[in-house]
């Protein structure tokens, strides 16, 4: 027996309950499902970077910005993206100095800062939509069935449905 398995017994005994381990079609499911997610965004970062000069994270906060109108509180981007704070605000740094947005004071109440997307910004975006659109279609949607895409949408819609009530500014979904 590993030792996790045995850590994980002595948390059942501890608990007194006994885990509901997985069977070994969902165990393949599960392993396939972490290694699918990790690869197609590791590609997606990649041809993001490689023809467009931006990260999966930066790309997704011109989307987001776009999507909001243009402008977001960085509490809200941060928020938004499930990052940390100065995870965003070193990543809005990177984007700024490259022209892609501008932080300012926010004149709602002069405390927060906002991001706004500048026009080298939404230009970017209107660069790399097209190919990012191509890389989520090669390395996603044209690889099954139209029915198990759907049947991945509805999996996904009741896990998001189920965890997002803990952070709903989270939601994106449309």
């Amino acid at each position: 027996m590993s030792d996790a398995v045995t850590e994980k017994s002595a948390a059942a005994v501890a608990t007194g309950r006994e885990p509901r381990w997985l069977d070994p079609e969902q165990q393949r499911t599960w392993r396939s499902f972490l290694l699918g997610t990790t690869l197609l965004l590791d590609r997606i970062d990649e041809d993001l970077r490689r023809e467009h000069g931006l990260s999966a994270v930066e790309y997704e906060i011109l989307v987001r910005l776009s999507e909001a109108g243009g402008t977001l509180r960085m509490a809200q981007l941060a928020a938004a993206l499930a990052h940390s704070r100065s995870r965003v605000t070193h990543t809005v740094k990177r984007m700024e100095n490259a022209g892609l947005v501008v932080r300012e004071e926010s004149p709602e109440d002069g405390r927060g800062v906002d991001c706004r997307l500048t026009d080298a910004g939404q230009d970017t975006l209107r660069r790399a939509a097209p190919d990012h659109v191509e890389t989520v279609r090669q390395s996603l949607v044209d690889l099954v069935d139209h029915a198990d895409l759907m049947a991945l949408g509805r999996v996904m819609d009741a896990v998001c449905d189920q965890l997002i009530c803990a952070h709903p500014e989270r939601e994106f979904r449309r």
